[in-house]
């Protein structure tokens, strides 16, 4: 059984080799156990991994280790805070003074995959990441509605009224976005198709505890969790 790790946006993107040095954490979890991935410097596929001896759902959890980026130009980043639905972070950045021609930010990915093993039976759980998506239904169930709910947590509590964002791939790698929001509890519901996959993401934006430390400090700090999950033919 072999995975890709991707950086890159609507599904595609550079395959990225195994480097410890890049990686924060890269676990499995079956049947409420869960063991580090044993990867091999530079690997691709980056994981490479016998499957397990029975049926059930396999979680692959990555945290990448944090990137830096400088934005081109102020309007590219009020962009990125306009799309991700971050309302305050342009008056903010202005009435601290930051500077708009070299907009610093650093970024970690928190990924799940969720992988069915034979007939898929199992549950997701929180895994502890700072930010994170946890699937409440479970896509390959042999009963499952085609009606997906998640949960989505910063530092272990619920996100409430935050944007989400479905992205859905056909057989064609043809990919639509739509977005939601969670409720009350940080859930979120949306419908699937069979045949599908799927991948859901929302961030996180907070000012950079490091800012104003040296002149190549960030100002801001993103964090982005996504899940990824296929839905199967009936």
């Amino acid at each position: 059984m072999t995975t890709d790790l991707r950086n890159g946006q609507l599904f595609d993107g550079a395959k990225l080799p195994y480097f410890p040095n890049r990686t924060n954490r890269f676990d499995l979890s079956f049947e409420g156990k869960v063991v580090p991935v044993a990867g091999r410097l530079g690997d691709i596929p980056a994981l490479r991994i016998i499957a397990p001896p029975r049926d059930g759902l396999l979680t692959v959890v990555h945290e990448a280790s944090p990137t830096s980026l400088v934005y081109d130009d102020w309007e590219t980043f009020v962009g990125f805070t306009e799309h991700k639905d971050f309302k305050t972070a342009v008056a903010e950045h202005q009435a601290a003074g930051y500077p708009q021609d070299h907009v610093r930010e650093r970024y970690s990915r928190y990924s799940k995959a969720l992988i069915a093993v034979g007939d898929g039976r199992g549950n997701d759980s929180a895994m502890g990441m700072e930010t994170e998506l946890t699937a409440i239904t479970n896509p390959y169930d042999a009963d499952f509605n085609d009606q997906m709910e998640i949960a989505l947590t910063y530092q272990q509590a619920p996100r409430q009224d935050v944007q989400i964002e479905v992205y859905e791939r056909d057989a064609d790698k043809q990919v639509t976005v739509t977005k939601y929001r969670t409720d009350d509890n940080g859930h979120a519901t949306f419908p699937v198709v069979p045949g599908m996959t799927y991948m859901v993401d929302s961030v996180v934006l907070r000012p950079a505890p490091d800012v104003g430390k040296t002149k190549d400090s960030p100002q801001w700090e993103s964090l982005w969790a996504s899940l990824t999950f296929a839905v199967p033919q009936k």
